[in-house]
């Protein structure tokens, strides 16, 4: 293709292209006649041909996209194709093998270290002038590979920027100055902490935010241990080491983002919350709860990012489909009554009733919650924040709310007997209350309430239905493979139904899409239990849950398993992440 140690060009990648039939005459022509701007012409040669979005003559109606010319570069270099996948990069550990000068000259970033050898992933596979002189100085052996040119000029930056900023947070950088190719993510006002406001320690959190909207975080957690400090994202539902910073360090990030929070930097020895409401780089806004925890070794921070188009989304978005969806309608479209939603924390609770007022909240009826903390400012709906400094709990809150003259009742758990006495009393007087509790599935709801104190002949009397859920990821649609399931597998999973078993199931693969996961996004599988007059003959003072549980499934509750089965005969989940979320006690 290239004599060694020359970069690859445009007229060469087009002329192998043309010779291959993937590239018509003309478009080559197109190519190499089209006048380059300066940012075009600095772009790797396939880089610039993928922009051009031009058809794949040998492959239609596919485009030569990035993708597809960096498998085709790999081949013909004959060099393994490398996803840079910062999740499982040691950032502190790949930078100091070579310094930023000689990653961007060679045009090449280290992206894996072991005892023997380093792993380096290059943009240009036929130069290798650079590897006797690296191998000498990292005193390992080189392993190259190709990654995406566009790729590693990215990640290049940012992870040099973000180790040469963790390193001037440490004081030991002297007058050195931090790289400040990130996006200034937030608006602040005048700052008075000397210490978080140092740039390196700014630069800092404004990658690690950017950095968890990139890779869809849902919650960022900052934990200390006793010489470093560990920050983790939780994607789909199951965290991931993200990078690990000196102590010191993690204290001015956590000053950083209390003074962001406005929460009060001197006090470290009582859990504290807060909120930060910034954007992302293509302008829609984001927020964030913050909460703080006095650990062993220091303020361990949790900031849980809430996205208005994740807490707002229709039932098909949801999962909530067919039967299960028709249950739910039934419960929420009645003037009075509880409906309750169960599940363990980060279950997908709120978004099922965010999304459920929505709908509701018509011009017709005044809606009003009463929430601790308020998950997502929403104008089409009546918000209060409970404060229990003041004696603002939930009750009281409830209470208060019943002279509002509202319609619909959203309660941010039920809690306590007091909490569970006033729902009662609003749904009583002809108001129809949402709101949540933690059982492991719907039957255990109404004995839940029971546990409170509340007198069996009230909940007969209010109760419409209870719905369980929880959140499996769903497999990527780019990657997902055709796999197999034994017959005791598949038996397992549906029991105590007899369901036939799917003639294919998928597996998860991993691609570029799903960030080498297998899974993108998650759905809801749920467990609906309709109140009905045999099911409330049931409730009683010595209420058996296995009874009640019988009784619902007689009359067509499916349990969570089950609906999980359905998913993965649809394609859409896998028999692990069903087993990994449904509750082992099921009957």
């Amino acid at each position: 293709m290239v004599s060694p140690e020359k970069n690859i060009d445009l007229r060469t990648c087009v002329d192998d292209l043309l010779a291959e039939g993937r590239l018509s005459r003309e478009d080559a022509n197109l190519i190499t006649s089209k006048t380059r701007t300066r940012e075009q012409a600095a772009m790797h040669p396939i880089s610039y041909i993928a922009s051009l979005k031009l058809p794949d003559k040998k492959n239609e109606p596919a485009s030569l996209e990035e993708n597809a010319l960096c498998q085709w570069l790999s081949d013909k270099s004959q060099m393994p194709l490398f996803h840079i996948d910062p999740l499982k990069i040691n950032v502190a550990q790949v930078t100091e093998v070579m310094s930023f000068a000689f990653a961007q000259r060679h045009q090449i970033l280290c992206v894996g270290v072991s005892h023997q050898e380093i792993m380096v992933a290059t943009a240009q596979p036929f130069v290798s002038g650079w590897e006797e002189q690296l191998a000498h100085i990292a005193q390992k052996n080189v392993t190259k590979v190709f990654a995406n040119p566009a790729d590693i000029a990215r990640y290049t930056v940012e992870f040099y920027a973000l180790s040469r900023s963790v390193f001037g947070a440490t004081g030991i950088a002297g007058n050195r100055s931090a790289v400040t190719n990130f996006e200034q993510l937030l608006e602040l006002g005048d700052l008075k902490d000397p210490e978080a406001n140092d740039q390196h320690v700014v630069n800092i959190v404004d990658w690690l935010l950017q950095y968890a909207f990139d890779q869809r975080a849902s919650d960022i957690h900052v934990e200390p241990r006793r010489d470093i400090c560990r920050l983790r994202f939780r994607i789909d539902g199951v965290l991931h080491q993200v990078y690990e910073l000196p102590v010191t360090v993690s204290i001015a990030v956590v000053s950083r983002l209390k003074i962001l929070g406005r929460m009060n930097v001197a006090e470290k020895r009582q859990p504290q919350d807060g909120r930060i409401k910034t954007k992302r780089t293509d302008g829609s806004e984001v927020e964030l709860r913050l909460s703080t925890l006095p650990t062993a070794f220091g303020e361990k921070m949790v900031l849980r990012i809430f996205d208005p188009d994740v807490l707002l989304r229709s039932f098909t978005e949801l999962g909530l489909l067919g039967e299960d969806e028709a249950r739910w309608s039934t419960m929420t479209n009645k003037p009075h009554g509880i409906v309750l939603v169960t599940g363990p924390t980060g279950s997908g609770k709120t978004t099922t009733l965010y999304s459920s007022l929505k709908l509701l909240a018509t011009d017709e009826v005044n809606v009003s919650t009463i929430e601790d903390p308020i998950e997502m400012v929403e104008e089409s709906f009546n918000q209060t924040q409970v404060n229990s400094g003041i004696g603002l709990d939930f009750a009281a809150g409830v209470r208060t709310l019943l002279r509002q003259d509202p319609d619909i009742i959203m309660v941010g758990e039920i809690r306590d007997n007091e909490t569970g006495q006033m729902a009662v009393q609003a749904a009583l007087t002809g108001h129809l209350v949402l709101s949540t509790l933690h059982t492991n599935d719907a039957p255990t709801a109404i004995t839940r309430l029971l546990d409170l104190g509340l007198p069996s002949f009230l909940i007969r009397s209010t109760v419409l239905g209870v719905m369980a859920q929880r959140l499996v990821r769903t497999l990527c649609p780019h990657c997902k493979q055709e796999g197999e399931i034994s017959q005791k597998q598949w038996d397992d999973l549906v029991k105590p139904w007899k369901a036939p078993k799917p003639e294919k199931i998928y597996q998860p693969v991993g691609c570029l899409e799903c960030r080498n996961t297998g899974y993108l996004g998650r759905q809801g599988i749920y467990e609906v239990l309709l109140m009905s007059d045999s099911i409330s003959e049931l409730i009683n003072d010595q209420c058996d849950m296995v009874t009640l549980r019988k009784q619902a499934i007689k009359e067509g509750m499916r349990s969570l398993r089950l609906s999980g089965a359905q998913k993965v005969s649809a394609g859409l989940t896998t028999v692990e992440e069903v087993l990994r979320v449904a509750p082992l006690t099921e009957s």
